[in-house]
């Protein structure tokens, strides 16, 4: 088949055909992500023009290798949602705009099959990973692919030593939030930790803000339960039920999964402790304006800071190739032992000025034994 003929619009095989190579060679020379001979490039070239070929990416593509396209990958379960994705896919795409880019955002949950696709078809440049796990399948496709990629988030340092990536200090977040709570008097604290289902697909942030919590639990001497949060309603209050209920109740909720908070709150008002003169709440890594939040003690996410550091990283790697200078630097820096990683910005937590986290109640909080 070819357009030539008038047997209808040409594809890549048709093109690898024309040309002699594989389908691949296609895509990199489209893509610009592998490095290809200057006579092959040219006689693909000349393939796809005698077919009239036209990739997905645009003739933009075709003049360039380059699509000024960054694919965002944020990773979602159907009827799963969470309000922080979509905060961050518009600040990216914001500074994304800063620097000449679009942005492309992809929600397949596995992640890998799209990334390869897009990879291989020059519809993006470089791709920014959300919702990082730990030692991430996404992380190893695309180094395979040689294709550029920066990381908003980080599971395992072991895996990620070459690829840049900006995240919240989660752990350190989760342990300032826990000490400073046990710094104003409680005693008694619980922790609800990132969902089950995140916790259970190893989420960074949620791993590292349970280390936080264990570790903040071992360095105060406070009696700290550490509970997974259901994203199941029902087993929220029941949860919730059982915490507030028993003989030994927590003074003060340390909250990560701020996905159902708004109903959280609800259910203690409906259980009976007052907040925050009978609980204190705290919320780690809240957006930034949130109404229900910002009448809480927080520590707020760095969104805005966060988007920008990823989208500089990714740009750069664009144009270094995978391996940036960064990333260079780390590998003498690890062989010299000091142990640095590429482009490796962990952000320190800040705890909210207003409102302070107020201290317990003298006799506690008001025990319920509400259905």
């Amino acid at each position: 088949m070819s357009a030539g003929k008038g047997a209808g619009v040409a594809t890549i095989k048709d093109v690898a055909e024309r040309a002699g190579v594989a389908p691949s060679t296609v895509s990199y020379v489209l893509s610009g992500s592998r490095k290809i001979s200057e006579e092959t490039r040219r006689t693909v070239r000349a393939a796809i023009a005698e077919l009239g070929y036209h990739p997905r990416a645009s003739a933009r593509t075709l003049r360039s290798a380059r699509s000024d396209v960054l694919v965002l990958a944020v990773p979602r379960e159907p009827g799963k949602y969470r309000a922080v994705d979509g905060r961050f896919a518009i600040e990216i795409s914001d500074a994304a705009r800063g620097h000449g880019y679009d942005v492309l955002m992809m929600t397949d949950p596995d992640g890998v099959g799209g990334l390869r696709r897009i990879a291989g078809s020059g519809l993006a440049d470089a791709a920014i990973l959300m919702a990082v796990q730990e030692a991430d399948p996404r992380v190893a496709a695309l180094r395979e692919l040689g294709f550029p990629a920066a990381l908003l988030g980080h599971g395992d340092d072991r895996h990620e030593r070459e690829v840049s990536r900006v995240d919240l200090d989660w752990e350190a977040a989760v342990a300032l939030a826990v000490r400073a709570t046990a710094a104003r008097g409680h005693r008694r604290i619980a922790f609800l930790a990132s969902a089950e289902h995140e916790i259970a697909d190893r989420r960074g942030y949620a791993l590292h803000g349970l280390a936080g919590a264990r570790a903040a639990a071992e360095g105060t001497g406070t009696d700290v339960v550490i509970e997974e949060s259901p994203s199941d309603p029902e087993r929220l209050r029941a949860l919730l039920r059982r915490l507030l209920g028993g003989e030994r109740a927590p003074t003060a909720l340390v909250v990560q999964y701020l996905t159902p908070l708004p109903h959280l709150l609800d259910e203690v008002a409906r259980l009976g402790p007052r907040i925050p003169e009978q609980l204190a709440v705290v919320p780690v890594g809240s957006i930034p304006d949130d109404p229900v939040c910002r009448a809480l003690p927080r520590i707020e996410l760095p969104v805005s800071r966060m988007s920008a550091a990823v989208v500089q990283l990714a740009v750069e790697a664009i144009g270094t190739g995978t391996r940036t200078r960064t990333a260079a630097r780390a590998d003498a820096s690890v062989a010299a032992g000091t142990g640095t990683v590429a482009g490796h910005e962990l952000i320190p937590p800040r705890l909210a000025a207003e409102p302070a986290i107020p201290p317990p109640a003298p006799h506690g909080p008001t025990r319920t034994g509400a259905p």
